[in-house]
């Protein structure tokens, strides 16, 4: 069997702005002192006039690119998660959010997968504090060919989007000539008539080798890649739920207010359904390699086996 590619959602992120920055001369990008993790020193070496480092100081950065999002200036401000969801949730909820102001965050090593940086770096909230800022699009891809269509997305949507990249390296699921990326609309990767496991994330390959797995167990497991997370995909949510009567959702993030909560809020209104949320559990992560952390938190294609087999037990 050949190897599969693995590459960070984070490259393609400061590829693609490189992509954009030859089309595009209203294109600027800011960082807080991690160009070189972000990935957008590859913007800052091919324009360095364009190029922003603000420094350790991300609720000034995102300030900085809201002025430059209000003279016509596209503006990308990049950092760790931890950072630019959490640090400056205040100056992103009022210098952007509310002035529904033309600003793209790229928030990388967004996570558990950061791995030994440990909890204080693990932002396991963002996209629960992102989705609740009114007119925000948040996206979440599944690997490096979503995370470049996702930016692309970004860029020529016109309003506030967080966009959540990761440290480690991932399969590279999405490099096929029928693929097409549709901001608020759901990828069908796997048809099944069981349950559906909606998955958004580094989380999206995990849940398509656990579907091969409950396969052999006589689950028939439909999966469907869930990368926007605000606005949700009600209809296929939905179309899903009745279909197939259980549904299983799964990210590297909190249980609580992410893809788990966003398609809790849904069904609860719209269509009652049984549902798992399989993700952090309402704990903090710890330091330790990536790859562990996430067997350890049941995030790895045994661990969501594992736990759908006993749900659907239970239930």
């Amino acid at each position: 069997m050949p190897e599969v590619k693995k590459i960070a959602t984070r490259e393609a992120y400061g590829e693609t702005l490189v992509e954009l920055g030859k089309k595009a001369d209203n294109l600027v990008v800011l960082d807080a002192d991690l160009a070189a993790a972000t990935k957008t020193d590859t913007f800052r070496k091919a324009f360095p006039e364009r190029h922003f480092d603000c420094g350790i100081a991300e609720a000034n950065m995102i300030g900085i690119a809201a002025g430059l999002a209000s003279t016509g200036k596209i503006p990308f401000v990049s950092s760790f998660a931890m950072f630019a969801a959490g640090r400056a949730y205040e100056q992103v909820r009022n210098s952007v959010g509310y002035p529904h102001l033309n600003v793209k965050i790229g928030a990388t090593h967004a996570g558990i997968s950061v791995g030994e940086d440990g909890a204080s770096h693990q932002c396991i909230e963002d996209l629960a504090l992102m989705r609740v800022i009114p007119g925000m699009t948040v996206i979440n891809p599944s690997d490096a060919v979503e995370a470049a269509e996702a930016v692309r997305a970004a860029f020529a949507l016109d309003g506030p989007v967080y966009l959540r990249f990761g440290r480690l390296a991932v399969p590279v699921i999405n490099d096929r000539e029928d693929y097409h990326f549709e901001l608020g609309k759901g990828v069908l990767l796997k048809d099944g008539k069981d349950l559906t496991i909606l998955a958004t994330g580094l989380c999206v390959a995990e849940a398509i080798d656990a579907a091969d797995m409950l396969s052999k167990q006589g689950i028939d497991a439909r999966v469907i890649n869930i990368h926007t997370i605000k606005p949700l995909d009600e209809e296929q949510v939905i179309k899903a739920a009745m279909e197939t009567g259980n549904i299983v959702t799964v990210e590297e993030h909190s249980i609580v207010g992410g893809l788990g909560g966003a398609v809790a809020e849904l069904l609860s209104e719209k269509c009652p359904t049984k549902l798992l949320r399989i993700g952090v559990e309402d704990v903090f992560g710890e330091s330790g390699p990536a790859a562990e952390l996430i067997a350890k938190y049941g995030l790895d294609a045994k661990g969501i086996c594992k736990k759908i087999q006993a749900w659907k037990q239970a239930v």
